[in-house]
């Protein structure tokens, strides 16, 4: 019984030495806090330091969140634009498509027009107009 009654003397003691370290430490720190403060209150008097920009990590979510809307709002637009621009070129395609007989019909009417242009127009100085019966 005796050797038990040793045991929680070491721990108090311990405790005690743990308690009083840790107490130290927050004093320790108290003082450094308050003196680092009369430091930094002391500095802008003397100094004009620039204002530090907010760093990345201090935007709010809402602020990422509106920013991420943004970039997708935008991606959706170009995909629109593309969408858009894949029917304009099909439909020029169709046109075009259109276009080549018309070309070659009227250079084959433009080709009948001069040769049958000279049997309907004879070439008499008066503008090309046919002679009135």
């Amino acid at each position: 019984m005796g050797g038990e009654q040793e045991q929680p003397e070491p721990q108090t003691a311990t405790g005690k030495l743990v308690g009083r370290s840790i107490d130290e430490f927050v004093h320790q720190l108290r003082g450094f806090t308050d003196r680092a403060r009369s430091v930094a209150g002391a500095v802008p008097a003397r100094l004009h330091l620039p204002a530090l920009p907010s760093p990345p990590g201090a935007m709010s979510a809402a602020q990422v969140s509106a920013i991420a809307q943004t970039v997708r709002a935008q991606r959706e637009s170009i995909s629109a634009i593309r969408a858009q621009l894949d029917a304009f070129d099909q439909q020029l395609g169709v046109f075009e498509r259109i276009l080549d007989p018309l070309v070659e019909w009227s250079g084959t009417w433009a080709q009948l027009e001069k040769a049958v242009g000279d049997f309907v127009r004879p070439n008499n100085g008066e503008g090309g107009r046919a002679p009135e019966a």
